[in-house]
């Protein structure tokens, strides 16, 4: 019997990021049919900002480059900023890393559309003086610019040479990188992370006693969760605002904390997590309100107005809880436990999400903004997401309280079962025939369709 084709994977691995959660996900999916080794990025080496500790992230990615030529194949799970802090960096060890690979799959888990230019941005930071802002975002927008024609350009180089396939998250960034930047075999699949079995597992295991937090909460409380790394984009204050038009017996549970990349050197406090406490008067008293409202540091105030010291009336402590970051298994049976499973984020270009994808794969009730990104995931899984529009925390709170849609539940058409087929297609040498054993039972026929039965746009 023939061996099965060797896969070298290029990815963070070991950092708490989606990136690296995804990585261990699919290299469990790809065992079963595939030799697979997973290359991990350093990412003290590769994010540092000191000369001489960039010499050895060079060297790092070169080590890599040598051992690729081992292997059948080369996927590179691409999130630009894995590789290094500049443009050039980035774009010079990616060019080492495909040119040294027999054969080559990228992953790209961010697109990069230099046509974009944000000019209705910039004119409105010109008419307000902002001369720094409309500079950065000018400068911003050049840097992708560049850096995307950088990776797109090699791979057009690199596909005259040697087998160079493409996988997207959505069929839009697809037909982008084959229509505008001419890249052939370009393939689609959402992001996949548990395959049913498993998730009935972790299901049927999940306890609010595992969580110390939740199993202070009453017995009947309903769980509002949202999940990942607290940043701006994330729209969590929107779940909080949608908190206060809710019955108290719902609690708002945020899974996640600062991205270590974000943690910086003697700030007190993250200025995210501050906009969130200060969203809920976590903490605060009236006369912080007052405060805060007027721009005074300091109010004249006599014996009668003590009342604003108290603690505020809107004050949400008691009905918000911050989780914490939680491990791959923790994070999914986190999400088994909520009763509804809430993504408020704001539109950033983003196109992919691994909370989501989990959240559908647990079997979770998910509520999301219509964000692209959202939007195109939900193409592959129809009537399994419900949206409210960005920012819109009264029509959040109404869906919430409303209670799900009548069940449609069926088994997932695109699965970790597809997804591990995709990789296998893409990572074959000319001439090898696929594995006979497949990842896992196949699914019946009128179940399994190929990755191109997507609706059209």
């Amino acid at each position: 019997m023939a061996q099965n084709p060797r896969l070298a994977i290029v990815s963070t691995y070991d950092e708490l990021c989606g990136i690296a959660g995804y990585t261990r996900a699919l290299e469990q999916q790809l065992r079963p049919v595939m030799q697979v080794e997973v290359f991990d990025l350093d990412q003290y080496l590769l994010r540092s900002p000191h000369r001489r500790v960039q010499k050895l992230a060079d060297q790092h990615i070169k080590k890599i480059a040598l051992r690729l030529r081992e292997f059948d194949s080369v996927n590179i799970q691409l999130e630009y900023g894995t590789l290094g802090r500049t443009q050039s960096q980035i774009l010079r060890r990616f060019r080492w890393l495909v040119r040294a690979a027999p054969a080559v799959s990228v992953t790209f888990h961010t697109i990069l559309d230099e046509i974009w230019m944000p000019l209705q941005e910039v004119m409105g930071r010109l008419k307000r003086m902002e001369l720094v802002g409309a500079m950065a975002t000018l400068l911003d927008n050049g840097r992708s610019h560049l850096l995307s024609q950088g990776v797109y350009g090699e791979l057009r180089r690199q596909q005259r040479r040697k087998p160079v396939r493409i996988i997207t998250h959505t069929k839009r960034d697809m037909r982008l990188l084959q229509d505008v930047h001419r890249l052939r075999e370009v393939h689609h699949h959402p992001l996949s992370f548990v395959a049913a079995g498993p998730a009935a597992q972790i299901r049927a295991q999940a306890r609010r006693a595992d969580f110390p937090i939740v199993a202070q909460l009453p017995p009947e409380a309903k769980l509002i969760g949202t999940f990942g790394f607290l940043s701006p984009y994330k729209g969590f204050e929107t779940a909080m605002e949608a908190l206060r038009y809710l019955p108290e017996d719902h609690h708002l549970l945020v899974f996640g904390g600062i991205h270590p990349q974000a943690i910086a050197r003697h700030q007190p406090r993250d200025p995210y997590i501050t906009r969130l406490l200060d969203k809920g008067h976590i903490g605060q008293s009236l006369l912080d309100t007052l405060l805060a409202g007027s721009g005074a540091t300091s109010l004249a105030l006599d014996g009668s107005a003590k009342d604003l010291l108290a603690r505020h009336p809107q004050d949400l402590h008691h009905r918000v809880h911050f989780m914490g970051v939680l491990s791959d298994s923790e994070f999914m049976a986190a999400m088994a436990l909520c009763d509804s499973v809430v993504l408020p984020y704001l539109e950033v270009g983003q196109s992919s999400s691994g909370p989501i994808a989990m959240a559908v794969e647990m079997g979770c009730r998910v509520i999301a903004s219509r964000t692209r990104a959202f939007l195109q995931y939900a193409r592959y899984h129809p009537n399994r997401v419900e949206f409210f529009d960005i920012g819109n925390f009264a029509e959040l709170a109404q869906r919430i309280e409303a209670g799900p849609p009548p069940s449609t539940s069926h088994r997932l058409v695109y699965d970790t079962q597809s997804n591990a087929a995709l990789y296998l297609r893409v990572s074959l040498p000319p001439g090898m025939a696929p594995p006979e054993r497949p990842a896992e039972p196949a699914a019946p026929a009128s179940e399994t369709l190929p990755a191109t039965r997507v609706p059209a746009e």
